[in-house]
């Protein structure tokens, strides 16, 4: 189980390099176009071998559709035209603050999330590291910072996308393979509706870019949810979670080894204080429950328990599970 959750920060982390490089030969439309065409087929792939029904209602067809739009189409395009003015380090710097924004929106939406002193705390100082990153001491403007600005829209449409998955959607009970199929493939029907709408440049597919695409789709946003899953069910969500903190690690490294990108002081620094702040927001820098969990691993005998939860357990958490038991970064 270890080896998969390191496959997944390593995919979810590299998701901003094999972008980067898709854009060398493709527009932000047709790279999220062969990223969702390539997901949907392995994920319907997945569907059809696992037996998985999809949902027959309409009406849950129309909420999916709404969750397709917020969780893949509109993210997937902001985060591929900032990467055309930003570095994919950044980019995957800035996909690090998706759990500040679910709270945001869980707080305002949802009745039964509300904040404790804690987790504000843990709010407030993550939208420090936001501002640290964005430097506006530098007095940045035009493409680079409108490329920031469209990745914390990116975000934010990730903490909408999350807040209503939890309300319309997770209350039928659906199983989670299912409902990522139908979003994913919604999300790419879509994408063949609008690329040829939005896309006026030409193609230059060399064997790099044609990779890049594929291991984005299939990895990214196919094989990755399988993983996902599986590390979920085997150590729970709350640990399955911390590959929120890895992927910007691995993006940042692969950004600056494999295409030379360069970072400011700022950046990793506010990178780090975004993740201080999911800490405190998931009380995870709480002795007592620390206490707890050493208590709870001491009597269970095993470290699997340390975050008291079932194999499996799904209860929402606001922040680093979406509403079906499983990390929001599942479609980056």
């Amino acid at each position: 189980m270890l080896i998969q959750f390191l496959l997944l920060a390593v995919t979810w982390g590299a998701s901003f390099l094999f972008i980067k490089v898709g854009l060398e030969g493709l527009s932000a439309a047709q790279v999220v176009w062969g990223r969702l065409i390539a997901g949907a087929l392995v994920l319907g792939v997945i569907c059809a071998l696992t037996r998985r029904p999809l949902p027959s209602e309409p009406v849950v067809w129309a909420h999916l559709l709404v969750v397709s739009v917020l969780l893949c189409v509109a993210p997937f395009l902001l985060f591929a035209w900032a990467e055309q003015h930003i570095t994919s380090g950044l980019a995957s710097i800035y996909n690090a603050t998706t759990p500040l924004m679910t709270m945001v929106f869980a707080w305002a939406a949802l009745p039964a999330e509300r904040p404790t002193l804690r987790r504000l705390a843990g709010l407030l100082t993550g939208f420090v590291g936001v501002a640290l990153i964005l430097a506006p001491w530098r007095g940045q403007q035009g493409s680079s910072l409108n490329g920031q600005l469209a990745c914390l829209g990116a975000t934010a449409c990730y903490g909408i996308a999350f807040v209503y998955l939890r309300k319309f959607v997770s209350p039928r009970g659906l199983h989670a393979v299912s409902v990522a199929t139908v979003q994913v493939g919604l999300g790419a029907a879509l994408m063949l509706i609008l690329t040829p709408v939005i896309t006026v440049n030409s193609i230059s597919l060399t064997p790099r870019v044609v990779a890049a695409v594929l291991t984005l789709g299939v990895a990214g946003t196919g094989l990755a949810y399988v993983w996902n899953n599986n590390v979920v069910a085997a150590w729970g969500a709350t640990n399955a979670s911390t590959v929120t903190y890895l992927a910007p690690v691995v993006g940042v490294l692969l950004g600056t080894f494999v295409l030379h990108e360069r970072l400011g002081w700022s950046e990793p620094i506010g990178a780090a204080v975004v993740i201080l702040g999911l800490t405190l927001s998931q009380d995870r820098l709480n002795p007592r429950l620390w206490r707890l969990r050493r208590a709870s691993r001491f009597r269970s005998g095993g470290p699997h328990h340390l975050n008291q939860e079932r194999p499996g357990h799904t209860t929402p958490c606001p922040g680093h599970r979406s509403p079906y038991g499983h990390t929001p970064s599942q479609c980056r």
